[in-house]
């Protein structure tokens, strides 16, 4: 069965700036064939990838989704800044409960200062797996792209492809202790391509207009792979990550974490031919199993014979961190930007993976971790635990017991992060669970480290920031040193989701001018079940331009 996918634009549907868009969201079972196999997915309106939400730069969007599945629900609207509207953010039991069965909630925020392909999707369980779509916000009326124009536009959404149900790939994980089962395929708008399992016609295409340039606008939707993108023998030349534009830079891959978006340029001026898009894995874990065949898509030239065979491309080796941090290199600002230069709260948080030691009397059964034991993850080595009602509502109704405002500015034990465990001790692999938040002061300018750790293995870790994008000042290998640290105060690139290098560091800055409880996580899905996750509250400023609002009406309740 294929799924309905609006994919592309010849002309923008630009609509009128400011204006109230209106979109009604279906959480529903959806019986689909792929594969081979057919299977009973989760989706929004029957469809995969779900319905592309379109809008202009400060747009009032009202999203009503309603639940007509047996599963909780909710929607994150990864990357929208939510400026007084953390009700709308989407993380369940941290700004809002689920969406119950039979229920309908009706999300509500505006676009202020925004506009760039972000992505919507499920933030309950793993639900994200299937449930995920396109935000595309385009600039004000007369207001150009700062590039050529394309002939057209065509989203590219990435994913993974498992047979099984995903509850019960999540259940599996939580009863085992052990890692997730490796995808069975990965997907271009929906379609694997002809290199898995009955799959030769299951393939996504693009016709193409020889010596017309194309914008390509490309999201990682995937569960829990990064993923590198290529088309054979054309250069992709990028304008904009997560939302925001670039200095134009050319490359012949990209990769992108899950939750990243980069809009690229390509010109059809290659011989006529078809030619494959890929999509493949980048691994920087250790002695992790993953799907390592590609998924294919066309890069079709008009005149091409139809049944002719694609030009095949090359992607980079699975491991290959040199090929990221070459891209992580030319990521700028188009412009210079307005960096905090004084700060008043630094932050120091550690990512990564821990093992618990085996509490269960059927070991066999529960305990498939390392050396026996169970996989956790963490920062600043605290797991970090949902409550039983969403963070923001203990806290707007100051409601004891739910949560701590206590997660430490430093890591409680300094080690060598990359080489070893807290105190060099190999078997020291255990992190403190429980739910701890971090609280920042209305207006405070904020410089936050994140230091992969090497507990278990060392890895990149995409870090995605609610209610946030984020001045990407600085990242190196190695353990971080304020010494030796390089920074670029000029133009740095403006994010929402950072690829914190593999044994290496990252440094962030921003502004807490937004009140309300934010999540910040790593966005392998498998990650945050295993706790590699925290909250900060943002307190009010004064006014009610710096204040959180009351909760909406319909708000879900536990």
């Amino acid at each position: 069965m294929l799924l309905p996918f609006a994919s592309h634009v010849s002309a923008a549907p630009w609509p009128v700036g400011g204006s109230t868009r209106f979109y009604d969201f279906k959480v529903q079972t959806t019986r689909i064939t792929k594969l081979c196999k057919s299977k009973d997915i989760t989706t929004i309106n029957g469809m995969l990838p779900g319905p592309v939400v379109y809008a202009q730069e400060d747009d009032r969007m009202i999203i009503k989704v309603t639940n007509e599945t047996p599963h909780n629900a909710t929607i994150h609207w990864h990357g929208v800044r939510q400026r007084l509207s953390a009700w709308s953010d989407g993380p369940s039991y941290i700004t809002q409960c689920p969406i119950q069965a039979g229920q309908s909630f009706t999300y509500e925020f505006t676009l202020v200062k925004q506009k760039g392909t972000l992505l919507w999707h499920a933030h309950v369980s793993w639900l994200r797996a299937t449930v995920y779509g396109a935000i595309v916000i385009y600039p004000k009326n007369g207001v150009p792209y700062p590039f050529p124009y394309p002939y057209e536009e065509h989203i590219l959404i990435l994913g993974e492809y498992w047979y099984e149900d995903y509850l019960k790939l999540e259940s599996d994980v939580m009863k085992t202790g052990g890692g997730p089962r490796t995808a069975d395929a990965f997907l271009i708008n929906g379609h694997p391509g002809p290199l898995y399992n009955c799959s030769q016609n299951d393939v996504y295409k693009i016709d193409v207009v020889p010596g017309k340039t194309y914008l390509l606008r490309i999201i990682n939707a995937a569960l829990n792979q990064e993923l590198f993108f290529t088309i054979s023998n054309h250069n992709l030349t990028i304008v904009e990550a997560d939302a925001e534009y670039t200095k134009p830079f050319t490359t012949d891959q990209v990769m992108l974490g899950p939750g990243q978006t980069v809009n690229v340029l390509v010109t059809a001026d290659k011989s006529i031919a078809r030619y494959s898009m890929a999509v493949g894995p980048y691994q920087s874990a250790k002695n992790v199993p993953f799907q390592n065949k590609s998924a294919i898509a066309y890069f079709q030239y008009e005149g091409a014979t139809l049944n002719s065979l694609p030009l095949s491309a090359k992607l980079p080796t699975f491991n290959d961190s040199l090929a990221v941090v070459s891209n992580m290199d030319s990521f700028r600002s188009l412009n210079a930007v307005d960096v905090p230069l004084e700060i008043d709260t630094n932050l120091f948080f550690t990512v990564g993976l821990n093992a618990e030691k085996c509490h269960s009397p059927t070991p066999n059964k529960s305990c498939q971790g390392p050396n026996g034991g169970v996989f956790a993850a963490s920062m600043n080595n605290f797991s970090f635990v949902k409550p039983k009602i969403s963070v923001l509502q203990a806290y707007y109704d100051n409601i004891h017991g739910y949560f701590t405002e206590d997660f430490p500015d430093v890591p409680l034990k300094s080690y060598d992060f990359v080489n070893g465990a807290p105190n060099n001790i190999p078997n020291d692999t255990q992190s403190v669970i429980g739910t701890r938040v971090n609280v920042l002061e209305y207006g405070s300018r904020v410089q936050l480290i994140l230091q992969d750790t090497g507990i278990l293995t060392t890895e990149n870790h995409p870090i995605h920031l609610h209610g946030y994008s984020f001045y990407v000042v600085g990242y190196g290998s190695g353990n971080y040193n304020p010494q030796t640290a390089r920074f670029n105060l000029i133009d740095p690139p403006y994010m929402n989701t950072i690829a914190v290098p593999v044994g290496g560091w990252a440094a962030i800055r921003f502004v807490a001018d937004n009140p309300g409880v934010w999540f910040m996580h790593c966005h392998l899905e498998v990650h945050l079940t295993w706790g590699l996750g925290m909250a900060f509250i943002v307190k009010n400023g004064e006014g009610v331009l710096e204040t959180l609002p009351h909760p909406p009406a319909d708000m879900p309740r536990c």
